[in-house]
This record gives structure tokens, C-alpha cells and sequence, in this order.
């Protein structure tokens, strides 16, 4: 065949890190069929939704049974009551995005993957270790992917690189897979960076739900953050749509790069290459950022944070350090007894029959460290809490 590929695809793994670690407990479940394996590695939620939403779906359900009420394609950027409902969540919040800077999709992920759609061949800035999709997503377009190693020592929150260049910048608070979450200074430190170089941010707030303490939940907490930042949200993890996929992006109207407002060319992506939500879907998001939806999302939330006080109450007995857990659903803890994340993840598995995320699996840095998810059932999470405990 003498059609070319894209050969940027040779250049990252063949396979996306939970497949691997998918096949590695496929295989073990195969050897050992009678193995009553936990999984505590990929942070699927398990909790159901919540009333609210499922009442706002069922009627949208209805609506879509009976011909004057029948909704064919979504708008591209979302309907307005969707649109509408995200500002006014974080107007609540004292953050102030009008509706026309809301664009819907279908969750967080997507979204980071395709908006260096409207940039040029720009150099990218991702913190070490990472959400795979930040890294890979930009590798399979063949740009400049640059690293900033996050660590122990600066609790796995790095600060802005000394180099000034203008960079896309990836940013995730609380971060996935390290559970760290950056206070108002250190955002800041990025914000200004960011607007001094000519940087443009994408901050990643999927997890600001889970925040408790008094940490920026959206960038645009930041002042400034205006003129150099897009934020991307979803309601995967905090009303529990990982299946059913809403979210959204944000980018003010003074936004812009070679005199060009963002927001108009990630519209003209969308419209392009996207066909929009459900309309049932919709309808259920728009109840989830209600005041009653947050009233029940938040006890979802608590749920799982109850879960990882167990896991972290467990870990700082046994004297383990880690991240995460406070206002975060991931633990990030240090292999024990020098372990490699791989070494650990097979080790845990054949001697405790539980599934975590190794480290490594999250870039170079992350060796050595393995990721928790609280997303699991409570008297599971307790059962794998009691193993890992054990072996350690």
C-alpha cells in the first residue's frame, strides 16, 4: 500500500497505559480463576447518578417520544440552558464566564486532546508525571513536547521554568495521577509566567469537586488568568458521567493569539469536527450544576473521599509517604523497600490480589510511586485497604 501514515504514531506506546494494565489482570484472573481481585487502579466511578439527574433525563426521554418536543442535532457549542447552567455554577463560586464563553462537549478528555486543533506548531510544557492524554495527544500531531519534572521535593507541584518562552502549558489541579493541588501563589506563579512569555494555559479543573481547603478551584480565581488561560471541566467524576460524557471548556472573549479571539477558532473547530451532546444528556448536566444537583453531587464526593481517608489513614500508619487523599480522590503513595511501580503493581497483585496505576505508566518521573483511585465500593476499598496493609 503506497498510502503514507502518520508516522508521529510510531512515536508513542502501542497501547494506552489501562490497556496494559487491562491485559496484566486479564491474564492473572485467567492463571488464577478463583482470585477475588480488587481494583483500585483506573478512576472509573461506581456510585450511581444522582436523582435529580436521572428525574431531569427521564423527562428529556419523554420530550424526545412526542413529535413538537423531539430534538434532532444539538448546537455545536451546547444548548443554552447547559451553557447558562455552568456559569451560573461558578458565578456561585464568584467567577464570572458568560454563557457565550461555555462550549459543551463530551467531557474533559476530549477536549484536551483537540484543542492544539486551533494552535500552530507551538512548543508544549507538561508537567512529569501526567495524564497520558496531554503527552500523547500532542505526540500523534508531531509537536515539541517539553517536560518539567514534578517531585517529592516540590511536592509534586512544580513551579514555572526559568527559560522564558512561550509555550501551550498543561496544568492539572487537583492533579491525576499525584492528587497534589496547587494553592492561589502557586497558580499565580503560572498565570504570570504564562502572560509574560505570551503562554497560553489549558488548566485542567476535573477534579476541583473534590476540594475542601482553600485552594483556586478554577484558574480564573487568579487574577489575570483572563488574558492567558482555558479551562476545561467535566461532570465525569463529580456527578458521575464518566459514562454518560458531559463537560466543558472555557475561553474568555479577551483571549486571543495573533489578534485572534480563541474562542471563535475552537467554535470553528467544533462545529467542524464535532456534532454536539444528547440532548438527554444535556438536560441531565443541567440538573447536575443546579443547586440540588450540587447538593447531591456533594454527597457522592464525600463518599468517596471517606474512602481514601481509609486508604491514607492506613498508608500514614504504616509510615508510607504519599500525596493526595485530602482534597483529591487519588493517593499517590512511594513504592516501598525501593520498588519499581512495575515491580509494586505485580507484587500487589500476586500477593494481595489488588489493582493499582503504576507510576511510570505516567512518564518517566512517576517511577517509583503508584496511584490509588477512592472511586471504588466502600467495603471493597475497606477489604483492599486491609490487604495492602498486610503486605506492607
Amino acid at each position: 500500500m503506497k498510502i503514507k501514515i502518520n508516522e508521529n504514531f510510531l512515536r508513542i506506546k502501542e497501547s494506552y497505559l489501562f490497556s496494559d494494565i487491562a491485559k496484566k489482570v486479564n491474564d492473572y484472573k485467567s492463571a488464577h480463576p478463583d482470585a477475588d481481585v480488587i481494583r483500585l487502579g483506573i478512576g472509573d466511578v461506581t456510585l450511581p447518578l444522582t436523582k435529580c439527574v436521572t428525574d431531569a433525563m427521564r423527562r428529556a426521554v419523554e420530550e424526545m417520544a412526542v413529535k413538537e418536543t423531539f430534538r434532532g442535532y444539538a448546537p455545536e457549542y451546547g444548548y443554552d440552558f447547559v451553557r447558562q447552567a455552568v456559569s451560573d455554577y461558578y458565578a456561585r463560586r464568584g467567577v464570572t464566564m458568560t454563557a457565550d464563553e461555555i462550549y459543551v462537549g463530551d467531557g474533559a478528555k476530549s477536549d484536551l486532546g483537540n484543542l492544539t486543533d486551533i494552535f500552530g506548531d507551538n512548543p508544549i510544557l507538561v508537567p512529569d508525571p501526567v495524564y497520558p492524554v496531554y503527552v500523547d495527544s500532542n505526540v500523534m500531531c508531531g509537536r515539541e513536547v517539553t517536560l518539567i519534572e514534578s517531585n517529592e521535593e516540590n511536592g509534586f507541584l512544580p513551579s514555572p521554568p526559568t527559560e522564558r518562552r512561550a509555550y501551550v502549558i498543561y496544568i492539572c489541579s487537583p492533579n491525576n495521577p499525584t492528587g497534589a493541588v496547587y494553592d492561589k501563589a502557586g497558580l499565580s506563579a503560572w498565570v504570570d509566567y504564562a502572560n509574560e512569555t505570551g503562554s497560553v494555559i489549558l488548566f485542567d479543573s476535573a477534579y476541583e469537586g473534590y476540594i475542601s481547603g482553600d485552594y483556586p478551584r478554577s484558574i480564573y480565581e487568579i487574577e489575570d488568568a483572563r488574558t492567558c488561560a482555558i479551562e476545561i471541566n467535566s461532570l465525569s467524576k463529580r456527578a458521575g458521567f464518566t459514562g454518560t460524557r458531559c463537560g466543558w471548556t472555557m475561553i474568555p472573549n479577551e483571549l486571543e493569539a495573533g489578534g485572534v479571539k480563541l474562542g471563535k477558532l475552537w467554535a470553528r473547530r467544533q462545529a467542524t469536527k464535532f456534532n454536539g451532546v444528547p440532548y438527554v444528556v444535556q438536560r441531565g448536566a443541567e440538573a447536575a450544576l443546579s443547586e440540588q444537583g450540587e447538593i447531591e453531587c456533594r454527597e457522592l464526593i464525600a463518599y468517596y473521599m471517606k474512602n481514601a481517608a481509609i486508604m491514607a489513614e492506613a498508608l500514614e500508619a504504616k509510615g508510607v509517604w504519599f500525596t493526595g487523599g485530602k482534597n483529591s480522590p487519588y493517593i499517590w503513595m512511594r513504592c516501598p523497600n525501593g520498588m519499581g511501580s512495575w515491580e509494586f503493581f505485580d507484587y500487589l497483585l500476586e500477593r494481595a490480589q489488588v489493582v493499582g496505576t503504576p507510576g511510570a505508566g505516567f512518564g518517566s518521573a512517576g517511577e517509583g510511586y503508584f496511584r490509588l483511585t477512592a472511586f471504588g465500593d466502600r467495603d471493597r476499598t475497606i477489604e483492599a485497604t486491609k490487604r495492602i496493609g498486610a503486605l506492607l
